[in-house]
């Protein structure tokens, strides 16, 4: 029998997805299925469902559920990570504070000020679990992280326990390629791709359709018919750098300084939702709270019927255990170590290449070297990612001000003493999910003489912003990318 161990659980509607896509595979059916959360009414009722799911479906995978991440991890063939450390509390803190000193985020989950705080969250966690899996799981272990900041989570779970195989597993390349193909009108199932870079911020190094290259249709289709009118920001930077890249518009004008920094230019090419509003997907997190768990209570009790699809998603996890399991090969898009992946970024860095799976475990593919613009984007946001990892892991105050202070957005925004005034206060507000900095002080250069004064211009920016934030406000039309 194959164990899998979920840990955060509680997360029912994606939990949910990946156990449906587990029962799509025979030589998974029988799993035992450990669920493990820190927040006990939400387990009991995701429990509750799950087992409903099971008369109803005639399933025959069992479920148990945990609170002691130690019983749930117990011989685990398979660790999926989904937590959000703090849940929705944080997060409005992440993109609130920062949106006060005029960092504009849409998403705010992967870099910016608050993909680095994000970051300092989760990875202080994530620290600790895999250290348990390795203490408590089977030898052969796979760990699959799905948590943001990718990079940075996925590179610290490595660098702390590097004996674990574990691998960080996102969607942006299936649903960029869906979107892709159905823009050019052709079948996703019959297109092959080459996407290398980082995670949220790869390139379409080559996409063809029955061994044809697409680029020229999207070229020809640019120019005689316009591209994509949500994807403002994606063209701007495939006109830029020849290259198409793997991540939705308003997250990916989080990762570079050119375009959330003047207000004309956010009129120029931000939309609505994953477009590039401000706190798109915080808004979206907000309006579906009290939805989700009003249908989760629901479905526990009885009162109406558990959605649950027979059908395959295209996310990654469910293939990778299968082709585990079986030895029937995939190959997937996946977060790992670059140990000579990529030779021009940098050594040991987080890197999304393609990986093939197969009963030995993972095997990363070596593509070479990126177009060197490509590239030198990338390391951008990997100087971000590798301070922030080291503030996690050492609980480095001065670290973290070094990642927000060469993070592309905010450094086109605001200057160091202002980044400072911004750092200080996410630090103060966000105390108590930060314990590895307890009774840590800033190691503040000694030429700062007095107190830092952020400036009028600054404070006015932000606060006109802030005028225009309204975080229980969003229009579901405007969902973009299902979560």
């Amino acid at each position: 029998m194959v164990k899998i161990t979920m840990i955060g659980a509680g997360s029912i509607i994606f939990c949910k997805h990946i156990i449906q896509d587990i029962m799509t595979y025979p030589a998974l059916k029988d799993s035992h299925i450990a669920l493990m959360d820190i927040d006990e009414r939400r387990l009991d009722q995701v429990y509750k469902v799950l087992n409903r799911v099971k008369e109803e479906r005639g399933l025959s995978c069992t479920f148990s559920r945990h609170t002691d991440r130690a019983k749930a991890l117990d011989g685990a063939n398979f660790v999926i990570s989904m937590i959000q450390v703090g849940g929705l509390d944080p997060y409005i803190i992440d993109i609130e504070i920062p949106l006060k000193y005029g960092i504009d985020q849409c998403v705010g989950d992967t870099l910016g000020p608050g993909g680095i705080f994000r970051g300092l969250r989760h990875v202080a966690v994530l620290v600790d679990i895999i250290r348990d899996v390795d203490r408590y799981s089977a030898k052969d272990v796979i760990f699959i992280n799905y948590c943001n900041p990718m990079a940075i989570c996925t590179w610290a779970i490595r660098k702390v326990c590097p004996e674990i195989e574990s691998v960080g597993i996102c969607h942006g390349v299936q649903y960029t390629t869906q979107m892709l193909c159905n823009w050019l009108g052709v079948p996703y199932e019959e297109c092959d791709l080459l996407t290398a870079g980082i995670n949220h911020m790869a390139w379409f190094l080559s996409i063809t359709y029955r061994g044809k290259d697409l680029y020229p249709r999207i070229w020809e289709k640019i120019a005689t018919e316009g591209h994509k009118p949500e994807e403002n920001f994606r063209f701007e930077m495939m006109k830029a750098t020849g290259y198409f890249m793997t991540e939705t518009s308003g997250h990916l004008s989080e990762y570079l300084p050119y375009f959330r920094n003047r207000a004309d230019l956010m009129e120029l090419f931000s939309g609505p939702g994953f477009m590039g509003e401000s706190g798109a997907y915080l808004k979206l997190n907000l309006y579906l709270r009290d939805m989700n768990d009003k249908m989760m209570s629901d479905w526990a009790s009885g009162d109406s019927m558990v959605e649950f699809s027979e059908s395959r998603s295209i996310e990654f996890a469910a293939p990778i255990m299968n082709a585990k399991v079986t030895g029937s090969p995939v190959r997937i898009a996946g977060n790992v170590l670059n140990n000579g992946l990529i030779e021009n970024l940098p050594a040991g860095c987080c890197v999304e290449v393609p990986v093939f799976v197969d009963s030995l475990g993972l095997h990363p593919v070596s593509i070479g070297k990126l177009p060197e613009h490509c590239a030198a984007l990338c390391r951008s946001n990997i100087s971000v990612q590798e301070l922030a990892l080291k503030a996690a892991l050492e609980g480095d105050k001065e670290a973290a001000f070094h990642a927000c202070l060469v993070d592309p957005l905010t450094a086109a925004v605001l200057a160091p003493h202002e980044i400072r005034n911004m750092v200080d206060e996410l630090f103060a507000a966000q105390d108590a999910w930060l314990p590895q900095f307890k009774g840590k002080e800033n190691s503040t250069p000694s030429n700062t003489i007095g107190r830092r004064e952020t400036s009028d211009f600054t404070v006015n920016r932000g606060r006109a912003m802030m005028d225009e934030w309204k975080p229980h406000e969003f229009d579901p039309n405007n969902i973009i990318y299902f979560l």
